[in-house]
């Protein structure tokens, strides 16, 4: 099937052919640091395959707001994994399980098996980086059998140096075509996107492609405001995005996770907010107001269906950085009645 033809060929380091990918620097330089991003400045390049059919995922049909938050657990450690989705199944419609280069965990379709065995939803994150299209496949095809409630489907920030340099980087595919195979294959599949990544006049037209690809949700990265994801959402409207879109709420309470959120590329945090968390007497109480508080604004933009709590929430212990995000969830329903 074809799938969209590429207006730059082989000039992405990492083979997409629907980019640009978020990890744009500022200076428009692609992340690997090989010079400009080769999709600056030129069209955006469309979808022109035909129609995927979306499916959506099963935490978005009850109709309220939907809590969605980041599982952090150690690699290969079943019981703390369980142990953390108990924590979050009771207060979360559904968890998002990471994909990361410098920490290799349980395969997929493992990793949504025992999150459901845990009593909670699994959006679990497949990354091309790692994969080839045909283990891309056995994935999809597996965390359908395991009951994922979706799969988030990215292109994957490269591999770090000297994060194992033994370890070829695939780019099989890029994170818009892993959509489209992944909701031909029945799967919900759920896309990311970076609306303060520049070139941010490129990002609403980019979603709506992800869509026509097969996304049948988006899960925005930290844009720094409310009034910047309506702007953003409100565009790719304009352009014919209508999946639901879930935004990012920042989650920190000391200074190593703020830190950590900032130093992704195309993720932006209100720096107010950062010093007022980071300064209070209480800096865990401060940066659990402060989400909540993120959350609800967000929840009262126009097409935003739910929040990301995303981020840590606490380092050094991911037991308490997991409670942390459970207590946001559940005062964020209290507050917004869901």
């Amino acid at each position: 099937m074809l799938e969209g033809v590429t207006r730059v060929g082989g000039d992405c380091p990492k083979r997409m052919r629907f980019g640009p990918c978020g990890g744009v620097r500022p200076d428009l330089g692609c992340e690997l640091g090989t010079g400009p991003c080769p999709f600056v400045g030129g069209p955006l390049v469309r979808w022109d395959g035909p129609p995927v059919r979306s499916v959506l995922p099963e935490a978005l049909t009850g109709g309220g707001p939907v809590v969605l938050a980041d599982l952090t657990s150690p690699p290969y450690d079943a019981r703390a994994l369980a142990r953390h989705a108990r924590i979050l199944a009771g207060a979360c419609d559904a968890v998002l399980i990471g994909q990361y280069h410098d920490a290799p965990d349980f395969p997929p379709s493992q990793l949504a098996a025992l999150v459901r065995e845990a009593g909670g939803r699994a959006w679990v994150t497949l990354t091309c980086r790692d994969r080839n299209r045909v283990v891309l496949e056995q994935d999809v095809a597996g965390l359908a059998a395991a009951g994922a409630d979706a799969a988030l489907c990215v292109t994957g920030d490269a591999r770090a140096p000297g994060v194992r340099p033994d370890v070829t980087q695939v780019f099989d595919l890029d994170g818009t075509r892993l959509a489209g195979l992944a909701a031909r294959a029945g799967l919900a599949a759920v896309v990311p996107e970076a609306p303060a990544a520049p070139p941010v006049e490129l990002r609403p037209a980019r979603l709506a492609e992800k869509q026509r690809a097969g996304a049948g949700a988006a899960v925005l990265n930290h844009a720094g405001s409310p009034a910047r994801v309506a702007r953003f959402v409100e565009r790719a409207r304009g352009h014919g995005a209508t999946l639901p879109v879930l935004a990012g709420v920042a989650v920190f309470t000391d200074e190593p996770g703020a830190r950590t959120l900032q130093a992704f590329p195309g993720l932006e945090l209100d720096p107010g907010t950062v010093e007022r968390v980071l300064g209070a007497p209480d800096p865990v109480e401060a940066g659990i107001a402060a989400a909540v508080d993120e959350a609800l604004a967000l929840l009262g933009v126009d097409g935003v269906a739910g929040v990301n709590l995303s981020g840590r929430g606490r380092s050094g212990d991911d037991t308490a950085a997991t409670g942390i995000k459970a207590e946001i969830a559940r005062r964020i329903r209290s507050s917004a009645g869901g």
